[in-house]
C-alpha cells in the first residue's frame, strides 16, 4: 500500500528490508466482543488507505491469538520462495483486515501460501524443517524494534538512525529521503 507507493516513488534509491514486530507476543484467547469493539478502529486507517480493504470481524473463525505463527509464516516464505514473498505479506494483509480469517492457525497459514503460488507439501516440508529458524529470527526483529524503541506498525527507519513510526503519507517519506540524500552530498 502505502510503502509500496513509496518504494515505487523511490525506485533504486530505497531498499525495504521487512522486520517483524510483534503486536500480541503472548498468545491469548481475549474476549470476541472486545475484538470485534477493537477492530471497529480498522476502519480510520481505511479513510487513509484507499487500496486498501478493512473490515470489522465479522467472521465466524477465531480472533488470532498471537502474531508469531504469521510472522514466523512470513519469514519461511521470504526463505524459501522471496519472488513470493510480497504477496504473501499482502495476502496476509488482506486475509486479516478483509476477509477476517484467522492468520495465527497454521492451516489458514498454509491454505494462504498456497493461494500465493507454493506447494502445499513444499511449504508444510519447507516450515516443519525451518521453524525454529524462522521462529528466531522473528524474535531477533522484535528484539531489535524494542531495543530501538519502535512502538508502532509499521516504523519506517531510514539510514538505519531515523524512525518514523505509524503509517504516513508517501509524501512525507518522500521528503524525509530528499532530506537525508541531501545532507548527504
Amino acid at each position: 500500500m502505502r510503502l509500496d507507493d513509496f518504494a515505487e516513488s523511490a525506485g533504486d534509491r530505497i531498499e525495504i528490508d521487512w522486520r517483524s514486530f510483534l503486536l500480541r507476543v503472548e498468545p491469548k484467547t481475549g474476549d470476541r466482543d472486545k475484538f470485534i469493539e477493537y477492530t471497529q478502529s480498522w476502519l480510520r486507517p481505511a479513510e487513509s488507505e484507499p487500496r486498501a480493504r478493512f473490515q470489522v470481524w465479522a467472521s465466524k473463525a477465531d480472533q488470532p491469538s498471537s502474531s508469531v505463527p504469521a510472522q514466523v509464516a512470513f519469514k519461511t516464505v521470504e526463505a524459501g520462495w522471496p519472488d513470493l514473498a510480497m504477496a504473501f505479506h499482502h495476502r496476509l494483509l488482506e486475509a486479516y483486515f478483509s476477509e477476517n480469517r484467522n492468520i495465527a492457525d497454521s492451516d489458514e497459514l498454509v491454505n494462504l501460501a498456497v493461494e500465493v503460488g507454493i506447494d502445499r507439501e513444499e511449504f508444510e516440508e519447507y516450515a516443519r524443517a525451518h521453524a525454529d529458524e524462522m521462529t528466531q529470527k522473528v524474535i531477533e526483529d522484535h528484539n531489535m524494534a524494542m531495543e530501538n524503541s519502535v512502538t508502532a506498525a509499521p516504523t519506517v527507519v531510514f539510514a538505519d538512525a531515523f524512525a518514523v513510526p505509524g503509517a504516513q503519507p508517501v509524501e512525507t517519506y518522500d521528503r524525509i529521503l530528499d532530506a537525508i540524500e541531501s545532507r548527504q552530498s
